[in-house]
């Protein structure tokens, strides 16, 4: 077996001290993450108090589905509706006038 001195186990103790530190730091920090994320990407503001709620809550898919609703919610507010029996809008397929 190998003999560390006093002073190599404490290092190795502040080490692992501090790796514990930084996986405990990352693990509570997701929901701060993924709204950053969210807001980012789709100008979605959402606390990061609801997140973990609802991963508490339903998990994993909970959030997801939470994304998804919050996403489509999202983009229906920004234009109109476009469905299967809605006219087709012609105007992108006119080609601009030349100058």
């Amino acid at each position: 077996m190998i003999e560390l001195s006093t002073q190599m186990v404490m290092y190795l103790l502040a080490a692992v001290g501090i790796l514990l530190l930084l996986l405990v730091v990352s693990l509570l920090s997701r929901p701060r993450v993924f709204t950053q994320y969210l807001e980012a990407m789709t100008g979605i503001k959402l606390s990061a108090r609801d997140v973990a709620r609802v991963y508490k809550q339903r998990g994993k898919s909970g959030v997801r589905d939470m994304f998804l609703e919050l996403i489509i919610r999202e983009d229906l507010k920004s234009g109109p509706r476009i469905t299967p029996d809605s006219a087709p809008d012609l105007e992108s397929l006119v080609p601009e006038p030349r100058k």
